[in-house]
């Protein structure tokens, strides 16, 4: 059940798109819709393809995965069709993913790739570790992975990357990004210490947590095996600060669970510090020159409810979608509702690149 606050005043601002109504006239007579149900059909983490390298601006190989049309048996994407581009959040890697990889497989070309220090990509050094650099990262990636345009999804730690995109290459946004998406995230004002619950040891957090993390890094070892020796622990910690209620299915929270488990916590202190300082509600102009869908869960308890609304409140034309309960983990625990609001982003997108 979803609550949905959609109000598309001039829907791309500046960028000077027609109305929404005709903007998705045009756009559904080349309609994509994700198989909403494809996922379900596949084991988290199976789902892949030749990997590619990104290297940073500071010479950091992301690994990249790209979905092209053709390798599942469609027509080969002309160089101008769009291409959607997802950028995982923090401590995650881009198996997060898995629903909406699949539904658009052999559909649109898609581009998923791990940010700096997650996954299968290189490790950073500690000052690179910024949400500055990741808006920079995701500029490469467009760069070396896009030859038309493109439509960028970021969820959690993902959205502050394509708000940081945003803020530091405007120029980007009408030209080369038709479209984004920000999933449970926020521009600044964040309480830092609640999205480090499920990866600390035996649930230690609270007040402490600030001056706990470099602490706990300077033993990062003894942290992680901690973390191993406390998976029951761990698992409720998970279930409780990712999901919004108890009926999502125990593989879910074991999924997300092992890739906040992967994640050295090394990795995770050297990212904490952006996290609290973070404050770009004043850079989000560039996201009103295109279609912008803003999704939530109403009971996320990382980046609650209200940093979605405050998004939409200072990205005029946006679109806000309130998964009612839902929790942090929308792109799972609401993959179908999430697939849905992204084909109606395509399809302005799609409008705005016919133009």
């Amino acid at each position: 059940m979803s609550i949905r606050g959609r109000i598309f005043g001039t829907v791309v601002g500046a960028a000077g798109l027609a109305a929404a109504a005709g903007a998705v006239g045009i756009a559904r007579q080349n309609r994509v819709i994700g198989n909403r149900a494809a996922g379900e059909r596949v084991e988290f983490g199976e789902l892949r393809s030749p990997r590619r390298v990104v290297v940073t601006d500071d010479a950091v190989d992301l690994h990249v995965e790209i979905d092209d049309p053709a390798d599942f048996g469609a027509p080969a994407p002309a160089d101008d069709d769009l291409t959607l581009v997802f950028v995982h959040g923090y401590s995650l890697n881009l198996d997060c993913w898995h629903f909406q990889r699949a539904a658009y497989r052999g559909q649109v070309r898609t581009v998923f790739y791990d940010q700096r220090s997650h996954g299968r990509s290189g490790r950073s050094d500690e000052d690179h570790c910024t949400i500055e650099q990741l808006g920079h990262d995701l500029r490469r990636v467009i760069e070396d992975t896009v030859p038309g345009r493109c439509v960028v999804v970021g969820h959690s730690m993902g959205g502050m990357s394509v708000i940081s995109l945003a803020e530091h290459h405007p120029d980007l946004f009408g030209d080369k990004v038709l479209g984004a998406a920000l999933l449970s995230t926020t521009a600044g004002g964040l309480d830092p210490g609640r999205i480090l619950f499920p990866m600390l040891p035996l649930g230690l957090g609270g007040r402490f947590v600030g001056r706990a993390v470099r602490t706990l890094d300077r033993g990062h070892r003894v942290v992680d095996l901690a973390r191993s020796w406390g998976h029951a622990v761990a698992d409720v910690f998970t279930d409780r600060y990712a999901f919004g209620t108890d009926e999502v299915p125990a593989s879910h929270v074991e999924f997300v669970y092992s890739m906040l488990n992967a994640t050295p916590f090394a990795v995770v202190a050297d990212f904490y510090p952006a996290f609290a300082t973070l404050d770009n509600f004043d850079h989000l102009e560039a996201l009103s020159r295109v279609p912008t869908a803003i999704i939530c869960g109403t009971e996320d308890k990382i980046t609650s409810v209200g940093h979605s609304r405050k998004l939409h409140s200072r990205i005029p034309g946006s679109s806000l979608l309130e998964c009612e309960g839902a929790g942090h983990m929308v792109v799972l625990e609401r993959h179908k509702e999430v697939i849905a609001e992204l084909d109606d982003l395509i399809s302005l997108a799609q409008a705005g690149a016919a133009r």
